[in-house]
């Protein structure tokens, strides 16, 4: 993957320690994400540890290339994400409330040393873009909007000459 997203939580002293990563296609291909085409996106984590508690407060900004849903061709989309997280040690707890506040409550196991942040960017960012993806009204290609946006004669044409309209034809008949 090339990048560390890791926060080594036994080796971290108390107070605030900054982290700082990039995310480009590799991360993304790493988890066989085929959805997102390429990334540029800078990661900033702020671990901080008071006793047993440590917090990470993360932002990652920049921005994904997906395909536009419409045209195809390549649509750059804006990331900006903010993760909030608490981290205990343990055992998952039973209880279905894994917030507190707005933070969300990071399990790791007792003898894991470290947290590795990279499945929770990752899952972040996919979760931040939106279920439909086009470019705005008019800027998609213009020659496969030609093609989707037919006139309605061409279209009559098309089914005329489509070998299967004279059963659905028939079939209206019966």
């Amino acid at each position: 993957m090339g990048e560390n997203f890791i926060i080594p939580l036994d080796g971290l002293a108390a107070g605030r320690k900054e982290f700082f990563w990039q995310a480009g296609k590799e991360f993304f291909e790493s988890f066989d994400n085929s959805e997102i085409l390429d990334a540029e996106l800078v990661v900033r984590a702020s671990a901080e540890k008071s006793g047993r508690y440590v917090g990470v407060d993360c932002s990652v900004e920049g921005s994904v290339t997906v395909e536009c849903d419409r045209c195809l061709d390549d649509l750059p989309m804006p990331v900006d994400v903010e993760i909030l997280l608490s981290v205990k040690f343990g055992e998952v707890e039973s209880s279905d409330e894994h917030q507190e506040g707005e933070r969300e409550v990071i399990f790791v196991p007792e003898d894991n040393a470290d947290l590795d942040m990279s499945q929770i960017i990752y899952d972040y960012v996919c979760l931040s873009l939106p279920m439909q993806r086009c470019h705005e009204d008019g800027e998609c290609n213009p020659e496969v909007m030609k093609r989707l946006v037919a006139e309605p004669s061409e279209r009559t044409d098309e089914v005329a000459s489509n070998p299967f309209a004279a059963l659905k034809e028939l079939m209206g008949n019966s």
